[in-house]
């Protein structure tokens, strides 16, 4: 069977079993702070499970895009060395919320399994949940009782706490397994070792394959368990594995899922992937292919969903997981030029059918992977230089663990490939201090983003919360629930959710709304409002005193206005955008704030001076327009974008959208707006540029800040006139001055030339002879530029030249160091390597080639001392 028609075959299923079929959320989370990614099938559904909001079906069907690379659950350095971890991966589910429970779930399963995909009953094993004395869980009598049912006893395998109890994190809905492991190894490997012993072993053909979750416990924060209100199913399986097993092959590499992906790599490297590799050299191949052809699949999906690669976030572990498959390609496959990018069409032609996403996006994907291999690989050549530098300077065998951490850390030079490089070269490196400097890092990451949440305390049972802040500022309301949580970065702050509230909470790119709470007897502010799992939560510094009193919520007006025109500027200004620069332009992150507005879209060329001011004016026009805001709180998704809305990619929406209309403007949103587009009073760009390939950023301005912004022009014109002595013509005025300051430039370049020829005749007879060489040091009063044509200069005197001259210009303390080649060449002399460490007298640091090159620093009474150190070095 082909990949698409067993994805299509379970959903038909579980569909004629009256299950609802969703499509997967994107892989990138938004409203759970807790999850970075979707690591699971259930993330989308945590707001059920917990009760925060009703699904549209008690019975839901899916398959859910998840990455697993942070956190509790990551593979990333697993994947490439088996056959069976991956970064990416599709989590076949089915899910009942409070409705059917073990005997439905167990028996279809098993039905779907063995009657619809025939796979045969003796190489299936299942495991039950042993039970806790700890947690006091009893063994899984119930679901042992039903599997006795379906497969003979010597099948049914107990499972430990570890294998076969699931928890969402470290609290919230939890529950027991009922595991099936499928064995696809040979008769011969079967009757040497029996599959039960297997079971759990990370033995790559005898592997879980479907995952039943009993979820009817809640973990608090003090570890204990509580019975939840309701009982729920919710059940995963690889769809990569079950591949595997329904295609007959050994390793999901070897499926339809893979193979084209294979095949392209194959081609452009001229590298051949082996089922079975028989020596390292193959070994070492097969696990670059297979990095390649897994992460791209992750990298692809998580652009086409809109995060973009980064420094910071999530962005930084797409990047990390791209740049792994790039070294890869770069030490195992020889490729040093952009190819990865080249897979994106397989992907696109193999999965577009039924992930419509990552054919829309294919032009986009395409380009960020090409410009981010470019990139990588640039890095991975200053970086080679870098490591010869710390080799040359190393003592013994052995590299300082510390500048191969520095080396990682700094310039993003992987340790393994360091490693690599160094062995060939007949050098190790010491791991331990590299791992101690990696720990510290990673103990530094973790105290900064460490947040222990308390248990709520339920004031109000239920969860009847609704968002008033369309139509009002101010209301009535009641505490339903609060919780403490700790945070390493801002200490101690309360989480309250209301009965009502009409505090915005961040999304959509908005900031949360900030104001305060206020009863009879005491104020809390709002420091910001955010959203978990459908909650609204107030973000506070103090804990209410009366939880049962009356509250008047009120959101702090001057900022919501603010922001308001920012977002309403946005979308005016995403209609400007495509219709000045063309249809392909799309929103790719927002963020609206009182103070500015920030906007990220798809183009591939820098944006002109004329077009900003186009995409400017057509802003400010529909500003003068003064439309109205029509607004539709609850529209069906599908009419919506018929009549033109515009909807973007990664985000998560509704049967039922919100949809905000200025004139030829409309966008599925569910932000604050201004009523009018004259609210805006003024738009104005301040600034753009790139993010990343394919990616523009404008960054602009409305209302009360353009009037501050205009305020600043005329004071500092006012401040330019009068420096310039209140000329007539102000423009002209500076052109002339800009004119003489050239002129008078030319004059002192000139002066300086003529400068270094006189000091090369004063300075040649200071020259001195030590050890066979022409040596030089003395500080002369010169710009940079003049100390580099004055070593020129003397460095035609003749051979064995070596010179070292220091400048002090502004205070700027600077060494300039010249060796004639024959030196270099004969006695392996290196001014990359001098200013280096005479550098570190004046408190900096520098380069350069073997034969020139400079440092700069801070301390220029650090001069002297280098210039003597440059003749000890001598000596």
């Amino acid at each position: 069977m082909k990949s698409r028609d067993i994805r299509k075959q379970f959903l038909d299923f579980f569909e004629a079993k009256g299950h609802l079929i969703v499509p997967s959320a994107p892989i990138v989370t938004k409203d759970d702070p807790t999850l970075m990614f979707n690591n699971s099938g259930m993330a989308q559904f945590k707001e059920y499970f917990l009760g925060n909001a009703i699904p549209k079906s008690n019975r839901i069907t899916d398959t859910q895009k998840c990455l697993r690379v942070s956190g509790k659950h990551n593979d990333l350095e697993d994947v490439g060395f088996d056959t069976y971890h991956h970064t990416m991966f599709e989590m076949l589910g089915n899910w009942s919320f409070g409705d059917y429970f073990k005997k439905d779930a167990i028996n279809w399963a098993w039905e779907l399994l063995t009657e619809v995909y025939k796979i045969p009953k003796d190489i299936l094993y299942v495991t039950v949940f042993e039970g806790s004395k700890e947690d006091n869980v009893p063994f899984d009598q119930e679901a042992y009782d039903i599997w006795k049912e379906l497969i003979d006893e010597d099948r049914i395998l107990m499972g430990n706490k570890k294998d076969n109890f699931w928890e969402m994190g470290e609290q919230g809905p939890c529950g027991p397994c009922s595991e099936i492991h499928v064995d696809i190894r040979s008769a011969e490997e079967k009757a040497e070792v029996a599959g039960k012993d297997l079971i759990n072993e990370d033995h790559p053909q005898v592997v879980e394959i479907w995952n039943n979750v009993f979820m009817e416990f809640n973990r608090k924060a003090d570890k204990s368990l509580e019975k939840l209100p309701s009982q729920h199913v919710d059940t995963g399986m690889g769809f990569e594995r079950l591949c595997m097993v329904l295609q007959n092959v050994q390793s999901n590499y070897d499926t339809d899922v893979f193979t084209p992906l294979i095949q392209k790599v194959e081609q452009l490297t001229g590298k051949k992937y082996t089922v079975k590799a028989s020596n390292d050299t193959e070994e070492k191949t097969n696990i670059a292919i297979r990095v390649i052809v897994d992460h791209v699949r992750a990298v692809a999906f998580a652009i086409a969903d809109g995060q973009l690669p980064s420094n910071t976030g999530a962005g930084y572990v797409i990047r990390r997981i791209l740049r792994r498959a790039i070294r890869y390609g770069f030490t195992f496959l020889d490729k040093k030029e952009p190819f990865i990018n080249e897979l994106v069409a397989i992907l696109s032609e193999q999965m577009g059918e039924f992930f419509p996403e990552i054919k829309s996006q294919q032009g986009l994907v395409t380009n960020v992977i090409k410009e981010e291999e470019a990139s990588f690989l640039r890095t991975l050549d200053q970086g080679l230089q870098l490591l010869e530098n710390v080799v040359s300077e190393t003592k013994g065998k052995e590299v300082s663990g510390a500048k191969v951490f520095e080396l990682y850390d700094t310039f993003g030079f992987p340790e393994d490939l360091t490693a690599l490089i160094l062995k060939e070269k007949g050098f190790s490196y010491n791991k331990v201090e590299f791992d101690a400097e990696l720990k510290k890092q990673k103990d530094r990451s973790r105290a900064a983003s460490q947040v222990a949440a308390g248990d709520w305390n339920i004031i109000i049972e239920g969860n009847t919360e609704t968002f008033v802040g369309y139509d009002q500022l101010e209301n009535d309301v009641k505490i339903t629930r609060f919780r403490k949580v700790e945070s390493k970065k801002d200490g101690t702050l309360y989480q309250i959710v209301l009965d009502n509230t009409p505090f915005y909470p961040e999304g959509g790119g908005q900031v949360g709304d900030k104001g305060t709470l206020t009863s009879a007897n005491e104020t809390i502010e709002v420091l910001d409002t955010k959203k978990e799992n459908n909650l609204i939560l107030h973000i506070t510094k103090k804990s209410p005193e009366n939880t049962g009193a009356t509250f008047t919520a009120k959101v702090n007006e001057k900022l919501r206005s603010d922001s308001a025109s920012n977002h309403s500027a946005t979308h005016l200004l995403h209609l400007a955008l495509r219709t000045i620069l063309g249809t392909h332009v799309e929103q790719k992150g927002s963020l609206v704030s009182p103070n500015y507005l920030r906007f990220d879209f798809s183009h591939f060329s820098k944006v002109t001076d004329e077009e900003l001011q186009q995409v400017e004016d057509f802003v400010n026009a529909r500003i003068q327009e003064q439309l109205p805001l029509v607004e539709r709180r609850s529209i069906p998704f599908a009419q919506a974008i018929e009549e033109g809305a515009m909807a973007l990619f990664g985000e998560k929406y509704g049967d039922n959208v919100r949809a905000i209309k200025f004139g030829e403007s409309m966008e599925l949103c569910g932000g604050i707006h201004v009523t009018n587009t004259a609210d805006i009073w003024y738009f104005k760009i301040v600034n753009e540029g790139a993010v990343a390939a394919g990616i523009r950023r404008i960054e602009a301005i409305t209302n009360e800040a353009v009037k501050t912004y205009f305020a600043n022009q005329e004071k500092t014109l006012a401040e330019v006139k009068s420096a310039l002595k209140n000329p007539q013509d102000t423009l002209k005025a500076v052109a002339s001055l800009q004119d003489e300051n050239a002129k008078l430039k030319k004059q002192v370049e000139a002066l300086l030339k003529d400068k270094a020829k006189n000091l090369k005749g004063e300075l040649a007879g200071d020259i001195e002879e030590i050890n066979g060489i022409k040596f030089l040091a003395k500080q002369v009063d010169l710009d940079a530029t003049g100390a580099k044509d004055l070593a020129y200069e003397l460095g035609n005197l003749g051979d064995n030249l070596f010179l070292v001259l220091a400048t002090a210009q502004d205070n700027k303390p600077m060494l300039t160091c010249y060796i004639s080649k024959e030196l270099v060449a004969e006695r392996g002399l290196n001014a990359g390597q001098v200013v280096r460490e005479l550098g570190k007298h004046i408190q900096g640091g520098g380069g350069g080639q073997p034969f020139f090159a400079t440092a700069g620093g801070k301390n220029v009474s650090g001069i002297n001392e280098a210039l003597a150190a440059a003749k000890n070095y001598i000596q």
